[in-house]
């Protein structure tokens, strides 16, 4: 199970505002970003002048995008994508961090101090990895978040460039909704954080932030997946 770190020195924004940029400052460490997470906040570095330091900004979209648990839809290509990988987690969190934060994709934003901060909250049992293998042991794709009771917080999705891998982060999306809907599903809240054209046809919807933030509050009651609870190396076929 998930250990609790200590909890963080500063006091959290608030999110009354319609900004979905909320805050600047604090620190990455585990009980700032459980704090965050539990109060609808996540972290996301931003450059504020050209020549500056990238400042450390907190967010809460309005609207925000979350994936419902019966609305994921998977196209007949995608169906039969599926049956070519194996589905793993957190077998390979460093490698799936890795890939999501290469600084050569379109618009990354992974920086160092956020890939080592999400690497702190995968060894106490709170960040985990979805991974997508090839049958000769390539790691094709994947996904990483932050799990917290009923909700789970996406942060980001990669797959391999090579033409096996095209639709490799999908795939450990929709392995992702099916480990959340196994035992108490009703409740549970896949946090995308922002929707996009892309997201949307995968069936994400974008919802208001106090609607969020009431949905967040039940996730929160819920217990982890068993995907989640379970030892390190837990696979799913």
């Amino acid at each position: 199970m998930p250990v609790e770190p200590p909890p963080t020195r500063w006091e959290l924004p608030s999110t009354s505002g319609d900004d979905d940029l909320v805050a600047f400052g604090a620190d990455l460490e585990p009980g700032t970003l459980l704090a965050a997470y539990r109060n609808g906040l996540f972290p996301m570095p931003v450059d504020q002048l050209l020549g500056r330091a990238t400042d450390l900004a907190w967010w809460s979209p309005n609207p925000r995008g979350v994936l419902p648990m019966g609305g994921l839809k998977v196209s007949r290509s995608l169906r039969q994508s599926i049956r070519k990988f194996e589905i793993r987690v957190d077998t390979a969190f460093h490698e799936v961090i890795e890939a999501c934060a290469d600084p050569t994709r379109p618009g990354a934003w992974i920086s160092d101090d956020i890939r080592r901060a999400y690497e702190r909250l995968h060894r106490l049992g709170w960040a985990h990895s979805i991974e997508t293998w090839t049958p000769d042991g390539r790691l094709a794709g994947g996904l990483y978040g932050v799990a917290i009771g009923g909700l789970f917080a996406g942060e980001s999705m990669f797959h391999a460039r090579q033409r096996w891998g095209r639709d490799a982060s999908k795939v450990a999306l929709v392995a992702l909704v099916e480990m959340m809907r196994a035992e108490h599903p009703v409740g549970r809240l896949l946090d995308v954080q922002w929707g996009t054209r892309h997201l949307a046809s995968l069936g994400v919807v974008e919802i208001p932030r106090q609607e969020y933030l009431s949905r967040l509050r039940r996730a929160l009651e819920l217990p982890l997946p068993p995907a989640f609870a379970g030892p390190a190396d837990h696979r799913a076929h």
